[in-house]
């Protein structure tokens, strides 16, 4: 069977770049294992503008929120499944400094999209924000799950639930042949698995740990509060709690050391109770080096691409990101030289 576009990897980024090409009129056709995107389905999801200790906008924020509403909605009306929570974030201060710098950007156009209001005293006794926090709209999570099941389903019959074998690749004149299948370019979307690809093996990938609790506790507002630890609530007075980050320890399965990191920040952070822990999960992020993903095209072997290295936010860097590799795969327009594997050239 003759296809265009061979995409290796289900997860967020190539379940996402398949949709735009197969948008575009492509044949397409993905070969994934559901257990090889524990990274994407235990990832909290949140799209968060505002990030880090400093709490300063996110790199690329504005070209990159204005993506994330439009993409994932689009898919809901596709699939008829609900998966995306618009949903505000709160942000505690930790100072009267950090307060005052805050009512600086509120009047600054630069943040306007992404500021719902600065609050100066504390907003829930079951809070530890004495200097008071900002609430961020244009904010939320994915259900990544909920996402990626709604998306297979919408791919049935494309999306082939097998091990790829890079070995069993046949290189021709038009393209290479996989099996039964012609594909004119191969994608390499499968996160730490191009790590042991004989094409992209030489990209500085850099593996982060990372962990999460689900636990019940009885305080629910309407909004995610986020600042050591995020808490998204899940329903039922259960919350999702997180993360570690650690290049380190790159062992699969939980840590106590993890879980006690995480129930001290909440600790800090919430005035209640954990009344249970739910579960206890773990999964390994595929991060780079320079904190930037990888896209383009293999300087040497001909058709070989890859989206990839998208980190913890690939729920935020998805969406735009996938419209600019699509668009470079269809009508060979250029990648940002922040992405473009071309920077890492001279390693090969």
């Amino acid at each position: 069977m003759k296809i265009d576009f061979l995409l290796i990897g289900g997860g967020i980024a190539g379940i996402s770049l398949g949709y735009r090409l197969k948008k575009a009129g492509k044949k397409i056709r993905i070969y994934d294992l559901p257990e090889a995107n524990q990274s994407s389905r235990i990832a909290a999801g949140l799209y968060n503008p505002v990030t880090g200790r400093k709490m300063v906008k996110t790199w690329k924020a504005d070209q990159l929120f204005a993506e994330i509403k439009p993409f994932y909605q689009e898919l809901e009306l596709l699939t008829g499944k609900k998966f995306l929570i618009h949903q505000p974030i709160y942000r505690p201060f930790l100072s009267i400094e950090e307060q005052n710098e805050w009512m600086g950007h509120s009047a600054d156009p630069g943040f306007s999209e992404f500021l719902e209001q600065i609050y100066s005293s504390s907003q829930s006794k079951y809070l530890f924000d004495h200097f008071g926090g900002v609430m961020l709209k244009n904010s939320g999570w994915l259900q990544i799950p909920s996402f990626l099941d709604a998306m297979n389903s919408y791919f049935e019959g494309e999306l082939i639930h097998e091990k790829f074998d890079e070995e069993l690749l046949i290189s021709n004149s038009e393209g290479w042949e996989y099996k039964d299948l012609e594909t004119t370019a191969l994608v390499y979307c499968n996160g730490l698995g191009s790590m042991n690809s004989k094409f992209f093996g030489y990209l500085p990938f850099a593996p982060v740990k990372g962990e999460l609790l689900e636990v019940q506790q009885s305080f629910d507002p309407e909004y995610i509060v986020n600042r050591g630890v995020f808490r998204v609530s899940l329903g039922n007075n259960i919350f999702r709690v997180g993360s570690t980050y650690t290049k380190h320890d790159l062992e699969e399965g939980p840590t106590e050391s993890a879980k006690n990191e995480i129930l001290d920040r909440l600790k800090e952070l919430v005035n209640s109770p954990v009344e249970k822990i739910v579960s206890h999960k773990t999964g390994i992020r595929p991060a780079t080096r320079d904190r930037k993903p990888f896209l383009g095209k293999h300087p040497k072997a001909h058709s070989v691409y890859i989206f990839n290295g998208f980190g913890a936010k690939g729920v935020s860097l998805v969406p735009y990101f996938s419209k600019l590799m699509s668009e470079f795969l269809l009508v060979n327009s250029p990648i940002e030289s922040e992405v473009d594997i071309a920077r890492y050239f001279n390693y090969i």
